[in-house]
C-alpha cells in the first residue's frame, strides 16, 4: 500500500498546498451546505456538482426516448462504463457488474450460495451492521454457525487480525466474509493475507469492500479472493447508488442477481445488467466520477487525504488527552478515536447506541458538525474522514466541541 504523491495541476483544484492543512479542492464543487463543518465523507460520500450534472444529461437520454435507450443504448452504454470503472480497480471487464451498493453486493452473494446445518460462515466482529444482519439471516434460513472473530480494538498491528482470524477456522468453515477496510473501526485489514489464509484451507472468501475503492491502490484479479464488493458512491465520486460486485469466472455460473430476470442463464454479465427497469444514471455517471478523479490526480488526492487524515487524528488525540487505537499504516481516510472518560459516563442509564445517537445530534444541531458516533466494544468513539474539501481548522472545532459536556 502507497500514498506517495505525484504532484500535477489541474482546472478544478486550488494551487497546491504546501501541507494537507489547506482543501486540495474548493468546496464550492460540491453542493454540501456552506454552513456546516461536514466530517463524514465516509458514510455517504459526496457528489461533486460536475458529476451529478452528468448523471442528470444521463437521464435526460433516457426520458427523451426510454425504448431506444434501454433497448439499444443502455447495454453498449453500460458495459463501457464497466469496463472503465474495471481499469480503475484492475479487474477484467466481464467479471465486474452493477450493483446499488455493497450490501446489496454481498447479500447477491450470500443468497446465491447454500448451506448445510452446522457449516460455519466466518466473519470478524468489525464487520458492517447491515452486512452482520444478512449473515444472521442466511445462517437461521439454512441452520449454519456463524464464527466471528474478536479483533481487539484498540489494536496493536495487523498481525492481530491475522491471528484472530485464524483461530476461528475449522474444517466447517464453508465461506470467510472479510472487510478490506473496516466501516466501525477505519481498520485497513491486511486482506491479502486473510485471502491466502483462506486459500490454504479452501475457503472460499467474499470481501466487503465498501470503504476501499478510492482509497486503496486494487488489483481484483491478482487479490485471489472469490468475490469482491465495493461502492463507487463513497470514495469514488459517484452518485448514490453506484456500486460493483466482482467475481471470479469460476464463481459466476453460481452467482445471481436478487432480481432474477431476462438474462437468466445467459451469463454473468448478462443477468446483471438487467434485472428490470430502473434508474441506471448513476452507474452510467461512474465516467464523469473517474475524470473528476484523474483531474485530481490519483495519488496526490491519496497522499493529501492520508496526510490531512494524520493531522486531524494527532490533534484531536492531543485535545482529547487520547491514545492512538490503531497504528497509522491501518489507516487511509478515516480515523476512529476514543472519546473522552466523561463523555463514556454521559447519561449512564441510557444505552450506548442512544447515548451516540444523542451525542451525535447535539454536535449537530449544537455545533453544525456532522460526524459519526459509534458505539463499540462498550465505549463511544467517534471516526472522523479527511476528503480533499475539509480542512485542518474544521477538526479544531470539532475538538473544541468535545472538550465539554453540553450544559
Amino acid at each position: 500500500m502507497s500514498f506517495s504523491s505525484s504532484a500535477r495541476s489541474d482546472p478544478c483544484c486550488l494551487e497546491a498546498a504546501a501541507s494537507a492543512e489547506a482543501p486540495l479542492c474548493d468546496r464550492s464543487l460540491w453542493g454540501l451546505d456552506p454552513q456546516a463543518i461536514f466530517l463524514n465523507h465516509g458514510s455517504f460520500g459526496a457528489t461533486p456538482k460536475k458529476v451529478l450534472q452528468a448523471q442528470s444529461v444521463w437521464q435526460e437520454r433516457l426520458e427523451a426516448q426510454p425504448v431506444q435507450f434501454m433497448g439499444e443504448e443502455l447495454p453498449r452504454a453500460l458495459r463501457a462504463a464497466a469496463a472503465e470503472l474495471a481499469q480503475f480497480v484492475g479487474a477484467e471487464p466481464e467479471n465486474l457488474v452493477f450493483v446499488e451498493n455493497a450490501t446489496g453486493g454481498i447479500n447477491t452473494v450470500l443468497r446465491s450460495l447454500s448451506f448445510r446445518p452446522g457449516d460455519q460462515i466466518a466473519c470478524t466482529n468489525h464487520g458492517y451492521g447491515a452486512v452482520r444482519q444478512a449473515l444472521r439471516y442466511v445462517c437461521e434460513r439454512w441452520g449454519a454457525v456463524l464464527a466471528e472473530a474478536q479483533i481487539p480494538f484498540p489494536i496493536a498491528g495487523p498481525e492481530q487480525v491475522l491471528a484472530a482470524f485464524a483461530a476461528i477456522l475449522t474444517p466447517q468453515t464453508r465461506l470467510a466474509v472479510v472487510d478490506h477496510l473496516t466501516s466501525p473501526t477505519a481498520l485497513i485489514y491486511p486482506l491479502a493475507e486473510l485471502v491466502g489464509l483462506c486459500r490454504q484451507r479452501g475457503i472460499p472468501v467474499l470481501v466487503d469492500g465498501a470503504h476501499a475503492p478510492g482509497v486503496l491502490p486494487l488489483e481484483l484479479e491478482s487479490l485471489g479472493a472469490d468475490w469482491y464488493t465495493g461502492n463507487a458512491h463513497k470514495w469514488l465520486f459517484a452518485p448514490k447508488g453506484c456500486a460493483f460486485l466482482w467475481a471470479a469466472p469460476h464463481r459466476q455460473a453460481q452467482t445471481h442477481p436478487l432480481a432474477i430476470s431476462h438474462g437468466y442463464g445467459q451469463g454473468f454479465t448478462a443477468e446483471f445488467d438487467w434485472v428490470g427497469t430502473r434508474d441506471p444514471s448513476a452507474w452510467l455517471a461512474i465516467s464523469a466520477a473517474l475524470a473528476f478523479i484523474r483531474e485530481l490526480g490519483v495519488e496526490r488526492l491519496r497522499q493529501h487525504n492520508h496526510t490531512l487524515l494524520l493531522q486531524a487524528r494527532q490533534l484531536l488525540l492531543e485535545k482529547l488527552e487520547g491514545i492512538p487505537p490503531a497504528p497509522e499504516k491501518m489507516l487511509g481516510f478515516m480515523a476512529t478515536l476514543p472519546l473522552p472518560p466523561f463523555w463514556q459516563q454521559w447519561i449512564p442509564e441510557l444505552p450506548l447506541a442512544e447515548r451516540a445517537r444523542r451525542l451525535h445530534d447535539y454536535l449537530w444541531q449544537m455545533h453544525r458538525i456532522e460526524v459519526p458516533i459509534i458505539p463499540f466494544a462498550g465505549q463511544l468513539w467517534v471516526r472522523i474522514s479527511a476528503q480533499v474539501y475539509n480542512h485542518l481548522a474544521e477538526y479544531e472545532q470539532l475538538a473544541l466541541a468535545l472538550q465539554r459536556l453540553p450544559k
